[in-house]
């Protein structure tokens, strides 16, 4: 991992430059161990499009190398196949991304399945295919074969003990592998110490704990067979206890050159426990340097080295010239001297305890008269059982003497060259010098800083920092690959060397020191600074010999056609010229051309506005001769707004000696002046007049014929039209879209249209509109109006032509009237109270569907008196008996025929009006009036046609009086007769009957005693007609003998 971004890195910087899409992926083979976890790298450049591109990893497996296995992707979660699915779902499997055009595959545990040949592919977001879109790389996986042992024991040792400890690796690895070595010490949960260690490249080194006693000679690491090492530890300290375990990686090269640790494991520890047993101790006293300036902070760090420190008790005391600066007990807390004291409490001296065996005296700012000789002493103490403390042995190391320097600040700085005209690729020195020579030790920064030329700012170009290093500025990057700075031992002169000069060198320098002094809190103060004079430096550019074509041309075409354009350089200022290529158009209306497109010397791609705004960004297509002076763009698909005139600018650039591009020259070609034509109209329909008659209910098509269009590929929309009778305008019926989309007019829906309309095109250009059970109310003259729609290069439809065809008049018919009623006349005589039929029958109806309303009528004869003088002009009078509507439904019937008639349907054709009851006054002729219905399509009901019947004279006849019509016609009479004479008759034969019963009783020979049984009489039942149209019957029935 450690290697890939800086590959990745140098790989963006390439991709940078070049002009067409490029996929890179990690080089191999590859080989890695078997449950390791492994990352390959995948990268696009010279692609256009979003800068965050998608990859998708596929593998082809060494038994079926031919055969894809998609693995993932970064935009499909469906991508991978169904091996893969549960590894990319779990991360197994996963990508992760580096930057937008840079990814990492990782498996996180490798399998021996996963070998093969990887494909890294990106889809493709360039205008058209142009480059590699994947790239592929070797995977082998072989096993992990590496082993690390070592025993696992415990061992307890006494101070300055030697200790040995032995640790086994082996691998079996059939490819060249190396291996490293390292052993570490491990105390509970602090972090491994590392001890020793053998790279991989055989160098044994030491860790920072332990360098100085393996430079001594007490920590080695020996090899003493084909696969053990041997760790060993002379003169054990306390420090060392702890848990000692090795540590191997197997490394292998890859085809790129670096090494990568294919697999790392450690051995069981061994526990070793270090017994201390020395009490002596010893101090040392450090510091950084001897000679200061004033201000400069100074730190002494007096070093305790014993067995037990955090055990035993010590004191500290500090001295300058021999006085006490102060003092530290086994508490730690200082006490110092008055005069020091007063430092420590501004803040300008510290003393401290840093560690258990290290303590600090620091001087944050110092004086002139600090200047002499310091030292500490180091006093161990025993703590008595009172728990007081006496001292026992003491200690001191050599004193450390320091010198103070007093700080010069007055000095002047000078800029000089010798050459300040310079062409490209020349050289040219810069000097920087300061007065007085300050010597080496003094902070002294030198910078230096430029003005380019037509710029009014100054920006750090390098600066001498005051510890001696380089610092480069952010601005001019270029500058450090061709500049070399120096500062001389003897001064703090610098000068400043550039090479292959070009104009971006060009401009003001100025030399600018500073004076430093480093604080007590190790910040630093700038005491003072002074800058040069302004030295200006001029790199003159070669002269351009930049020729283009001047030549005009004009074109002519018609739409969707490509518009080539041309671009030719004649003559050219070098052989390694670049060109940028501005294609600009320009329209009458418009004050200036409008940059269309831009290839600039890189053969980048920019588009400009009025690509943008036209949409011209899919139909540009930009080429290059292979000699490099012809340019071409071809506008794909050419619309009726690309009309313009189109010239090209041309820009030449060089590589300047930075290997930065500048632009030399530039000039403007002739002008083409373009012509776009749409294609002539030849839409065409049929204009042929036509009369159709149909009856209502009928189905009727009407034909809209396209004889011709302008394109094959055009799309039609179709819109019908009628003129209606009483209509001055015309209405929309139907319209049929270029989408096929169809949509009714307003008469359509008012009018019950919508649902009877069938709308079809059975063939190429031809449309039929048919009307389902035609309507009187669809009589009209019709017409079609088709518009042809043409889509432009830009994918938008525009409408081309139209043309209306010829009228199509409709004529909707009811049918004809076809009803015929049997008009014969009939002369009928019935007696009084009987009942008599009048029949209407119906001899021919116009359809099956046909209802029919029916209405008898009552002709008679005026009443004489009322209106003697209209006899002459009416001598009957018209009376409505009784009307059945075409829906059954019956009118009232009037006053004297209330209650005695009797409808009756017989058929389809026959009906009957029964009068009942018949009187003098029903003598008269009687007729029926027939009335036909039909229901248009829309389910309306209209009368088509009415006949009246022949007469019927009917002559009802006077029976007379009889007794029975006497009787019946007296209610009191009848009830006389019939009633009153069965009460009272009963009422007698009952007294009768009890009068003989008692008289049978009263004797011992009556027929009670002799067994006779009585005789009963029930009551009588009476049974008579409610119409009195016959006599009540009386009948008695005799009861039953007991």
């Amino acid at each position: 991992m450690r290697t890939l971004r800086p590959q990745l890195a140098s790989l963006l910087l390439l991709g940078m430059a070049l002009a067409q899409r490029q996929v890179t992926v990690q080089e191999g083979p590859l080989y890695r161990t078997e449950g390791s976890h492994i990352t390959l790298w995948c990268k696009v450049s010279g692609y256009q499009g979003p800068a965050e591109q998608n990859f998708q990893w596929s593998i082809y497996l060494p038994s079926a190398p031919e055969r894809e296995v998609q693995i993932v992707s970064t935009v499909d979660p469906s991508f991978p196949y169904a091996i893969y699915t549960q590894r990319v779902r779990s991360r197994g499997i996963y990508v992760e991304r580096v930057q937008g055009d840079a990814v990492l595959l990782h498996i996180t545990e490798l399998q021996d399945r996963d070998a093969g040949e990887y494909e890294c592919h990106t889809p493709n977001t360039d205008e058209r295919y142009f480059g590699s879109y994947s790239a592929k790389m070797n995977l082998v996986v072989i096993p992990d074969s590496l082993r690390v042992t070592a025993v696992p024991q415990t061992l307890n040792k006494v101070e300055r003990d030697s200790l040995e400890l032995k640790c086994e690796v082996s691998k079996s690895t059939a490819q060249h592998s190396h291996v490293s070595i390292a052993w570490y010490r491990q105390r509970g949960s602090e972090a491994p110490v590392e001890i020793i260690s053998l790279s991989r490249d055989f160098v044994l080194r030491a860790g920072s704990a332990y360098a100085q006693r393996q430079a001594t000679g007490d920590v080695r690491l020996d090899k003493v067979g084909e696969t053990t090492s041997k760790l060993t530890i002379y003169n054990l300290h306390p420090s060392d206890q702890g848990e000692f375990y090795c540590e191997a990686a197997e490394w292998i090269q890859d085809p790129d050159k670096s090494w990568y640790a294919m697999t790392r494991k450690r051995s069981q520890g061994a526990i070793v426990n270090v017994q201390a047993t020395d009490k002596e101790f010893s101090v040392r006293l450090e510091t950084e340097k001897r000679t200061y300036i004033v201000g400069e902070p100074v730190e002494f760090r007096c070093i305790l080295e014993a067995q037990n420190v955090p055990d035993r008790y010590f004191s500290i005391s500090w001295a300058f010239n021999s006085s006490l600066i102060a003092s530290l007990g086994p508490n730690a807390v200082p006490v110092l001297n008055n005069e020091f004291a007063q430092r420590e409490a501004q803040g300008q001296l510290k003393v401290a305890k840093e560690s258990d065996n290290v303590f600090v005296l620091k001087i944050y700012r110092l004086r002139l008269e600090d200047s002499g000789k310091y030292n500490c002493r180091v006093t161990e103490r025993e703590k008595t059982v009172t728990g007081d403390f006496i001292d026992k042995e003491s200690k001191r190391p050599k004193n450390i003497p320091i010198t103070v320097l007093p700080l010069k600040a007055g000095f002047a700085v000078t800029a000089i060259s010798r050459t300040p005209g310079v062409t490209y690729n020349e050289s040219f020195d810069l000097q920087c010098i300061i007065k007085p020579h300050y010597p080496s030790w003094v902070p002294v920064s030198v910078t230096w800083r430029f003005q380019p030329a037509g710029s009014t700012e100054f920006h750090d170009l390098v600066t001498f920092t005051r510890d001696g290093g380089v610092q480069w500025g952010d601005r001019y990057a270029g500058f450090r690959t061709r500049t070399a700075i120096e500062k001389a031992e003897s001064s703090n002169n610098v000068r400043l060397s550039i090479s292959r000069a070009s104009d971006t060198e060009a401009g003001k320098y100025q030399c600018v020191a500073e004076l430093w002094r480093k604080n007590y809190n190790s910040s630093w103060t700038r005491l003072a600074d002074r800058a040069s004079n302004l030295l200006e430096i001029r790199v003159l550019r070669p002269v351009t010999k930049l020729q283009v074509s001047k030549s005009k041309r004009s074109i002519t075409l018609v739409e969707n056609r490509p518009i080539p354009l041309n671009c030719s350089v004649k003559s050219q200022t070098s052989p390694d010229s670049h060109f940028a290529v501005l294609w600009y158009v320009h329209k009458p209306s418009d004050a200036d051309g409008k940059l269309i497109l831009k290839t600039t010397h890189s053969s980048a791609f920019e588009y400009g506005t009025y690509a943008e705004e036209e949409g011209l960004r899919g139909r540009l297509q930009f080429e290059r001769s292979a000699s490099g002076g012809l340019f071409s763009l071809t506008v794909q698909r050419a619309e009726v707004r690309d009309s313009g005139s189109y010239y090209c600018h041309v820009e030449e650039w060089l590589l300047s000696p930075n290997h930065a591009w500048y632009k030399l020259a530039e000039e403007v070609s002739g002008r083409t002046e373009v012509t776009v034509k749409q294609p002539d109209n030849r839409l065409q329909v049929n204009q042929t007049h036509k009369n159709i008659t149909v009856l209502e209910n009928q189905w009727v098509t009407l034909e809209c014929l396209v004889s011709s269009r302008t394109s094959p590929s055009s799309q039609l929309a179709v819109e019908w039209y009628v003129w209606r009778p009483g209509h001055p305008e015309k209405e929309a019926v139907a319209r049929l879209s270029r989408q096929n989309i169809l949509r009714y007019g307003d008469m359509v829906t008012l009018g019950n249209l919508q649902s009877r309309l069938h709308l079809e095109s059975p063939s190429l250009g031809l449309y039929l509109l048919s009307i389902q059970n035609a309507t009187v109310r669809d009589s009209g003259a019709y017409n079609c109006r088709v518009e042809e729609w043409l889509l432009d290069p830009s994918d938008r439809w525009y409408k081309r032509a139209e043309d209306i065809s010829g009228l199509i008049t409709l004529t909707v018919k009811r049918p004809d009237p076809m009803l015929q009623v049997d008009t014969a006349t009939a002369n009928l005589t019935v007696q009084e109270k009987e009942s008599f039929p009048l029949d209407c029958s119906i001899l021919s109806r116009s359809s099956p569907e046909s209802h029919f309303a029916v209405t008898w009528y009552n002709l008679r004869a005026k009443e004489a008196g009322s209106h003697g003088e209209e006899e002459e002009e009416e001598e009957e009078e018209r009376e409505a008996v009784l009307s059945v509507g075409p829906d059954a439904i019956f009118s009232p019937e009037a006053g004297r025929w209330e209650g005695r008639l009797r409808f009756q349907r017989l058929s389809a054709v026959l009906f009957r009006l029964t009068v009942l009851q018949a009187g003098g006054a029903d003598t008269g002729n009687y007729s029926c009036r027939v009335e036909e219905w039909l229901a248009d399509p829309n389910g309306v009901w209209y009368r088509l046609a009415e006949e009246e019947s022949g007469t019927v004279a009917v002559h009802v006849q006077d029976a007379g009086s009889t007794l029975q019509s006497v009787i019946c016609s007296n209610d009191a009479l009848f009830y006389f007769v019939f009633f009153y004479p069965f009460p009272i008759f009963g009422i007698l034969i009952i007294t009768i009957l009890l009068v003989r019963f008692k008289s049978r009783n009263s004797s011992k020979n009556s027929e009670g005693k002799n067994g006779v049984p009585l005789l009963w009489i029930k009551e009588p039942h009476l049974n008579y007609s409610p119409t009195c149209l016959e006599p009540p019957v009386l009948s008695i029935h005799p009861g039953t003998m007991d």
